[in-house]
């Protein structure tokens, strides 16, 4: 059962079927209604016609001799208990009539007089019983004659109301077959109808199993307008998937390949037996821990991409970087200056990637200036934009561009790694933003990096 509810063929197919019968159950009873009212109002219709020519035929002579001058041409009139009558009446005494002329077709029988239902100067219509106790449609009508003794004359005219009832039910009937076939029909063409429309779906599954088999990397194929988004989707979380498994893989190498040195001098010098190999592991070890650092803050970053509503504001965490960098080149004196960051902006990552980034950023600059860092900070467009300007030396474009590969530095004697320049434009890269030197207004370099804002 649970399977069927799941179903989104047998879903659709009973939405459609339950309309569709409801359609055709309403449809049917309004026709059904509509053809009733027809053949009533058309009955009446025709009874007021015999009516007419009943009412256009009488004459009263001066005797009171009430006849007609042609007879109704309806044959049935002429026909015992056809089921249409006529009949000429006069008041006999107080609401009673008497009978002067009937049809042929009433024989001995007679219509019910109407008396409590007449109105002056219009027709009645009314149900009553006629011959055989069958019930009969009738229309009266009052006349006064302008000649003879007689004041008021009674005009009926009736039909069994079978005359109606009978081509009603054969129209029921026909209706409810055709009807019939007409839901079987439909029933037919949204089976036809939810089949052709799932088989797009058919596709996507079978393009899943050739995925999931390994026959193919991606979901190929053209799929309708309301699928293909989501197969575009699908195929962009394959690929970012299959990046950054490539990824992962390519800094699992990389990981390997750079500790492969430190471990190898460590063994070398084992082996050689080296008084300096106290000294020598200490350095390699630590060689190795920043690798080991540079890409866990790589694997970090491209986690917390993927993550959404991270917000970090940068001010504050700036504030912390100065106070190290204080630390760190006390016996510079330098001035750190923050004066051009606006305290309401803010990352959309992690904390510590940003301090990762300007951290590095902010010691290089260190290294560097003569007095004064300058760092700056405005949004624009959804980004980020960040300065860190310093009044040193400066950089040529060559030598600006060299330093961010990973494992140089700009001046070989001065202290470090190479790997914060480089790790900087790693992680600005897998948030999907940049970093570049330029040329500052202090006269040293200035780097400028872009990062998603929050």
């Amino acid at each position: 059962m649970k399977a069927r509810h799941r179903s989104l063929r047998l879903r659709l197919l009973a939405v459609t079927l339950a309309w569709t019968l409801l359609s055709v159950a309403l449809a049917g009873w309004v026709i059904q209604r509509m053809f009733r009212q027809h053949i009533q109002a058309q009955l009446q219709s025709e009874l007021g016609i015999h009516l007419n020519q009943l009412t256009a035929s009488l004459q009263v002579d001066e005797q009171g001799r009430v006849s007609l001058s042609t007879l109704p041409p309806d044959p049935r009139f002429s026909h015992p208990f056809s089921g249409l009558y006529w009949q000429i009446s006069v008041p006999a005494e107080g609401t009673r009539f008497a009978q002067l002329l009937r049809s042929r077709s009433l024989w001995d029988a007679h219509l019910p007089d109407g008396a409590g239902d007449l109105e002056p100067g219009r027709d009645v219509a009314l149900q009553a019983p006629g011959p055989d106790g069958k019930s009969l449609r009738m229309r009266l009508r009052e006349v006064h004659p302008a000649e003879g003794p007689v004041d008021t004359l009674i005009l009926a005219v009736a039909a069994d109301e079978a005359l109606w009832v009978e081509p009603v039910s054969r129209f029921d009937r026909m209706l409810a077959m055709a009807l019939g076939i007409l839901a079987l029909g439909m029933a037919a063409a949204a089976w036809m109808l939810v089949g052709f429309g799932l088989r797009p779906l058919v596709r996507l599954r079978e393009r899943l199993a050739a995925l999931r088999e390994g026959r193919s990397d991606r979901i190929e194929g053209e799929f309708p307008m309301e699928v293909q988004p989501l197969v575009e989707d699908f195929n962009l979380v394959l690929g970012r998937n299959a990046e950054g498994l490539e990824r992962a893989r390519m800094q699992a190498g990389n990981l390997a390949h750079a500790l492969k040195t430190p471990l190898a001098v460590m063994a070398n010098a084992a082996q050689a037996e080296d008084p300096a190999l106290p000294r020598l592991v200490a350095e390699q070890v630590e060689a190795a821990r920043r690798q080991v650092d540079y890409h866990l803050a790589r694997a970090r970053a491209a986690a917390a991409v993927r993550v959404t509503g991270l917000r970090s504001p940068i001010l504050p965490l700036l504030q912390g970087l100065v106070r190290v960098m204080d630390r760190v080149h006390a016996e510079r004196g330098l001035s750190y200056d923050l004066e051009g960051v606006p305290g309401d902006l803010a990352f959309r990552g992690e904390a510590q990637d940003f301090q990762e980034m300007l951290g590095n950023v902010l010691d290089n600059a260190g290294k560097w200036a003569r007095r004064r860092v300058r760092v700056t900070a405005r949004r624009q467009d959804g980004e980020l934009t960040i300065r860190v300007e310093d009044d040193g030396p400066g950089l040529s474009p060559e030598r600006a561009e060299m330093v961010f590969e990973r494992g140089r530095r700009a001046d070989e004697r001065t202290p470090g790694s190479g790997l914060g320049l480089g790790i900087v434009r790693d992680l600005a890269d897998l948030y999907g933003g940049w970093a570049r030197i330029e040329a500052g207004d202090l006269g040293g370099a200035r780097v400028v990096i872009t990062l998603p804002a929050a």
